[in-house]
């Protein structure tokens, strides 16, 4: 009988500690009571001002939410609590407002058209290259336990507007990025795409990895976009990736592309296709 008492009073205490907080999400971040939700994009200084903090901060995974008896009274309660709240209280942002945009703002198709008939090398390489929206960047490793090991990391990229594919894949990175910091050590890379990424592979039953299911991969040297190239370059990004545009400035964000060396692509059973260059660029996957 003594054991019960302790376990019902150790249940009460438990529950009396945690009354007044509530798990909202097991990758939730630590927010400002302060922080309102901003209609729209956030400009230079409020990007700034609030987005490195949601970007660095992982400890906030609890936050008082509710008062403890919108825990324990009945729903009934928890309405009426609900309906005495001030109106002009502003809502709570949270750092999904760095990570998310409007559906419109993407500028794109509802759907990729189909794939070219494999046959046609050159044009189902810049078919993946254009429709894709990410891909996995390989790099030589600057870090200390892999160095000079190939170290992967997926990037998105775009090489430009959904109605101007040019064949060129442009980047958006931040020097804090590892894979950045082996460029500038060692500045060659492969970026690799997969058709499985879309829906073809999906709906024709064909495993990533069959040969069927096309796999691209770009390999050269990734150099700064210059002046004369950066509004195409914010463009053929911000178009494909509007959230980027919120992205904290303080990150140091720049643009990158992928000066083209070799174009590999595997996209039927028995080998592989190495396109010229001058092929690649040429056609059109429009």
């Amino acid at each position: 009988m003594e054991c019960r008492y302790i376990s019902v009073a150790f249940l009460a205490i438990t529950f009396y500690l945690c009354e007044s907080y509530t798990l909202r999400n097991s990758v939730s971040w630590a927010v400002s009571s302060n922080d309102v939700v901003v209609e729209g994009e956030l400009d230079p200084v409020s990007e700034e001002e609030v987005a490195p903090a949601l970007l660095v901060d992982n400890v906030g995974l609890w936050k008082q939410a509710y008062p403890s008896t919108a825990l324990r009274d009945s729903v009934k309660k928890s309405e009426e609590i609900i309906k005495s709240k001030p109106e002009n209280v502003a809502p709570i942002s949270s750092a999904s407002r760095v990570f998310s945009y409007r559906m419109e703002e993407v500028k794109s198709a509802a759907s990729a058209p189909s794939p070219p008939p494999h046959e046609e090398t050159a044009r189902t390489a810049r078919y993946i290259a254009h429709y894709s929206d990410w891909g996995h960047l390989a790099t030589i490793s600057t870090q200390d336990k892999i160095k000079g090991l190939p170290f992967g990391n997926i990037f998105s990229v775009s090489d430009g507007p959904q109605d101007n594919s040019t064949g060129v894949i442009y980047f958006y990175v931040t020097p804090m990025d590892y894979t950045v910091s082996d460029l500038k050590s060692f500045p060659f890379a492969s970026l690799t795409f997969s058709e499985a990424e879309g829906d073809f592979c999906r709906q024709m039953v064909y495993d990533p990895e069959d040969p069927r299911c096309a796999r691209l991969t770009l390999t050269g040297k990734m150099v700064d976009v210059g002046p004369e190239e950066l509004d195409f370059a914010k463009e053929a990004m911000f178009s494909r990736h509007p959230v980027m545009k919120k992205w904290p400035v303080g990150h140091k964000w720049f643009f990158m592309k992928l000066e083209l060396t070799q174009v590999w692509l595997q996209d039927w059973v028995g080998g592989v296709s190495l396109i010229p260059l001058e092929d690649y660029f040429k056609t059109s996957p429009l």
